[in-house]
């Protein structure tokens, strides 16, 4: 049996592995957002990005043990209102309606990752990758909270900029709270933002202290 049969092709080993697409997605997301969140195409391209990574989610979901019918519900008002926030800029409402269908959309792929890694005693490279893919979609799902949150009531969070800098500087501020760093020039001025930055930053301790008892948990069980 040669090595590509036993393997795969580089694509099928990508198929193989949703979990490393979707986290690619959203680090891609991250890394291209300050080249394309100044105009009108870029907007466009970021909503394409956003709409790929919902789709990733949703294959993802599939691969676990969670629900996919309840993901599609969430995921596909999401996909349409992240088109109708390319087509209708600056509009509010817009916004705020996309935020909502994204946050508790995101919340439940993040779920369905963390479901998946512990519903064997087996870590496979896709539950590898899925650690990192959970991780970086709570933090998508915080940033759409604090994003409902400035427009329901503004200047909670801040200082921010507008339209799409608006949610890459949001996301910012999540990952800095999900990890604990502390690193922001972005702070919350108000006690709504405050109940949901102390949340996240339980969710960001109680995440990788799970992680890391399960992984030392499973590896002393392959010694013994």
């Amino acid at each position: 049996m040669t090595e590509t049969t036993r393997t795969g092709t580089p694509s099928h080993r990508l198929v193989m592995h949703p979990s490393a697409l979707l986290l690619m997605a959203q680090l891609l997301a991250i890394v291209a957002y300050p080249f394309l969140d100044s105009s009108r195409v870029g907007s466009a391209a970021l909503g394409v990005i956003s709409m790929v990574a919902v789709a990733l989610a949703l294959w993802v979901v599939r691969s676990t043990p969670a629900l996919t019918v309840i993901a599609v519900v969430l995921g596909a008002p999401a996909v349409l209102m992240t088109v109708l926030e390319a087509v209708l800029v600056d509009e509010d409402w817009v916004t705020l309606t996309s935020a909502l269908l994204h946050a508790p959309f995101y919340f439940y792929v993040s779920y369905s990752l963390i479901r998946y890694l512990f519903h064997d005693d087996r870590v496979t490279t896709d539950e590898l990758y899925g650690i990192g893919a959970a991780f970086t979609v709570v933090a998508w799902g915080f940033a759409y909270v604090y994003l409902a949150v400035v427009i329901l009531a503004p200047g909670s969070i801040g200082p921010l900029g507008d339209g799409t800098e608006r949610f890459f500087e949001l996301l910012f501020f999540s990952f800095t709270n999900l990890t604990s760093v502390g690193l922001s020039d972005i702070v919350p001025t108000a006690d709504h933002a405050r109940s949901w930055v102390i949340l996240e930053q339980v969710a960001g301790v109680l995440y990788v202290a799970m992680v890391i008892s399960r992984l030392v948990a499973l590896t002393v069980r392959r010694h013994d």
